[in-house]
């Protein structure tokens, strides 16, 4: 796909769609506007006052024309600046919404129009502009090494490069969205080899990433402790080994009044639109129809689209850590949905670890399941981050024994080798997350796993000391 060889003269669309597919409402919406008022669109500019519905018509006839007549976007865009009362609100709104709910489908001549626009937006301050770049950034899909996908990074992390002083003046925390966004992809593109494209975006988000770790620390700081996450797998590049060094050994380095160990970042919970960030608008909403509305036991069907859609080539299993993520600390479902006819996220988890084919996937995986459990604090985190993963292993018993042994082990091991120098904080996370799932009825008992005969006597005894350090470090309080 050559994005600079596509002529002007093609049909004014926005969207790709077959022959019987009805027109999308939001595209009929623009084209309507944009036919309706044609003639107004070319100078010179009526400057009459507007009422309501004819300023958001008019807003919706230039983005239909700023999209879909590229050759003309600067004669629509001042014709915008020129009519502007709102800040740009709905204007950015309009792109939001467009960037959310067609992205997808939208031709590439469309794609490359919504990026300059979102840069007009950025160079002006229009109100939301910090939102339509987040929106964006959701339109990247880890494990897509298509051509489409990775123009898409490349014009973010370069947008983000050169805007550098304005988003940290204007709207900082886009930053750090920013980093979260590219540290999660690095892992992706670091392990391509050989490919001129991916070098080169390495080489632009390694940059990025570097600068507003070392120069904007306590922004980086605001992700929480997801952050120490996303840095371990790139503990092998260069420039973050030096970062790892520092947060471990010399955490002043960082010139952050106050951090001066990483257990600090480990008891910050990460907030919830964090994980957003690596699941795209179609793909959350699917998530949602699963967890809200399919019947436990009639899943499977559900499931397989689900899989078909988002997890089709094998590259995709890279997602499966984000969406695992995602339903832990982002989907907390109310007390009506959780009836016991409705999918539950345990179930939905434990299938997408039977999906897992590579074993570093896995493990990720797990640890994203299990993450929170690790710091767990009463007073800050939410016992429904940690409630999957006992359910999990609980419910496994006895049709999926193996799942419940495999999670128990990593749990474990988890709890002695995660961070050895600070295996007290871990052990009492665990410990706190433990008691947390007890003392709320999340389970009655931990008998379950103890007690169990399926598994194996040295996981039950490990695990039987570790509930034993949790009684009794909670009876003295």
């Amino acid at each position: 796909m050559n994005y600079l060889l596509i002529h002007h003269k093609m049909a004014l669309k926005l969207t790709e769609k077959g022959s019987h597919e009805a027109e999308n409402p939001i595209e009929a919406s623009l084209r309507e506007a944009f036919e309706f008022l044609k003639p107004q669109l070319n100078p010179p500019f009526s400057l009459k006052v507007l009422k309501e519905e004819e300023y958001s018509n008019l807003n919706k006839a230039i983005i239909f024309g700023i999209l879909a007549q590229p050759h003309l976007a600067e004669v629509h865009i001042k014709h915008l600046h020129a009519i502007i009362t709102d800040g740009y609100g709905f204007f950015t709104r309009m792109l939001i919404k467009i960037v959310d709910e067609l992205y997808v489908k939208l031709l590439d001549s469309v794609k490359i129009q919504v990026v300059w626009v979102a840069k007009e937006m950025l160079n002006v301050l229009g109100v939301g502009f910090d939102e339509l770049l987040v929106a964006l950034l959701r339109q990247i899909v880890g494990g897509d090494f298509s051509e489409g996908n990775l123009w898409l990074c490349l014009e973010m992390v370069t947008l983000f490069l050169a805007n550098w002083d304005c988003l940290l003046e204007e709207e900082p925390l886009v930053l750090s969205k920013g980093l979260y966004v590219f540290l999660r992809l690095l892992t992706d593109h670091c392990r391509v080899r050989g490919n001129p494209m991916i070098d080169a975006l390495k080489r632009m988000e390694v940059e990025f990433c570097v600068r507003l770790l070392r120069e904007q620390c306590p922004l980086c700081l605001k992700i929480g402790r997801d952050l120490i996450r996303l840095l371990q797998d790139l503990v092998h590049v260069p420039e973050f080994k030096a970062i790892w060094k520092d947060l471990l050994l010399n955490p002043r380095q960082f010139g952050v009044d106050g951090f001066k160990d990483i257990s600090q970042i480990y008891r910050t919970k990460t907030p919830s639109s964090y994980f957003l960030l690596r699941i795209t608008p179609d793909m959350e909403t699917k998530l949602k129809f699963l967890l809200t509305h399919v019947k436990f036991g009639s899943q499977k069907r559900h499931q397989d689209w689900f899989a078909k859609k988002f997890l089709g080539v094998p590259e995709s299993e890279i997602l499966l850590i984000d969406i695992v993520r995602f339903i832990c600390c982002s989907v907390h479902p109310s007390s009506e949905i959780m009836q016991p006819d409705i999918l539950p996220r345990w179930a939905v988890i434990g299938w997408l670890l039977k999906s897992c084919r590579k074993s570093y996937i896995e493990a990720n995986l797990k640890l994203a399941l299990f993450y929170d459990w690790l710091f767990f604090d009463e007073t800050t985190d939410n016992v429904m981050s940690i409630e999957p993963a006992i359910l999990l292993m609980v419910n496994s018993i006895p049709n999926h024994i193996e799942v419940t042994c495999t999670l128990l082990d990593f749990i474990l091991i988890m709890v002695h080798n995660y961070d050895i120098e600070r295996k007290e904080i871990v052990s009492k996370g665990v410990s706190t997350a433990l008691s947390a799932l007890v003392k709320r009825g999340i389970v009655s008992s931990l008998d379950v796993l103890i007690r169990c005969d399926m598994i194996a006597p040295v996981l039950r005894e490990t695990f039987g000391k570790l509930v034993m350090v949790m009684q009794d470090t909670h009876s003295k309080r």
